[in-house]
């Protein structure tokens, strides 16, 4: 078995006296996808900015084997730890390639290392290419989700956080944003993926875990939760929204 990237243990975090995350542990094999499913209001979000340094939390967080917990947000960049959050927070007065190299801004790489990782971003969003000069504000959907990815992906990453990368967008580009996902951990990064659409996240992980209420109550391998009842009844039983971007 793979040793784990990363590791948290028993993890609090909370809004002021509202306590959202309960003594949260999970862990996220090297090249694996690991998602987290669960409602709105679960903690998911919150998960993620906890294990990003956004916000404060309790509790040991384990990166390559060194302990994170008391590192700063830049820090953990640093390390090759990067979040793609839920409103993409894209530059959208600027071009979809100024957006990319910003990216690249903390690795500061030399012009043709900097064209090298473009073209990787390109060869997997060919339509970010095509697009290169575009304002980021006018793009879709669909196309704002993938440059959110490919900035991210500018910064040579070996942990990716993903936080509804899914949401808003039509079932046929949610399709294209899951396959390129899934080949990311081909590559060799490793993929912590929060989603509410737990059918299409637990189709290409390895890993699952499901969030209630702020703690853990389902873990297990993507395979078999997707085969759970409790799952099938609690977060496949139905089609989840999607809003066409």
């Amino acid at each position: 078995m793979a040793e784990p990237l990363l590791q948290a243990s028993v993890l609090h975090a909370a809004y002021g006296r509202a306590q959202v995350l309960r003594g949260v542990s999970i862990h996220a094999a090297a090249g694996s996808i690991v998602s987290v499913i669960g409602p709105n209001g679960a903690g998911k979000s919150t998960l993620l900015n906890a294990l990003m340094g956004i916000m404060p939390s309790q509790g040991e967080i384990l990166y390559q084997g060194r302990s994170i917990a008391r590192l700063a947000l830049e820090e953990r960049v640093s390390l090759g730890i990067a979040l793609v959050p839920e409103i993409r927070a894209l530059f959208g007065s600027m071009p979809v390639e100024d957006n990319l190299l910003l990216g690249a801004y903390r690795l500061r790489l030399r012009r043709p290392e900097r064209a090298r990782a473009m073209d990787q971003v390109f060869e997997l969003f060919p339509r970010l290419r095509e697009r290169r000069a575009q304002l980021a504000g006018t793009l879709s959907g669909g196309e704002r989700q993938m440059l959110a990815i490919g900035r991210a992906l500018m910064g040579k990453p070996a942990l990716l956080m993903l936080d509804e990368p899914s949401l808003g967008l039509a079932p046929l580009i949610v399709k294209e944003v899951f396959r390129i996902i899934a080949s990311l951990r081909d590559s060799g990064v490793t993929i912590l993926l929060v989603e509410q659409n737990a059918r299409a996240a637990l189709e290409i992980s390895d890993h699952g875990y499901g969030l209630e209420m702020g703690e853990i109550a389902l873990d297990g391998p993507a395979e078999e939760l997707a085969r759970d009842p409790r799952v099938i009844e609690t977060y496949l039983g139905s089609t989840r929204r999607a809003r066409p971007a």
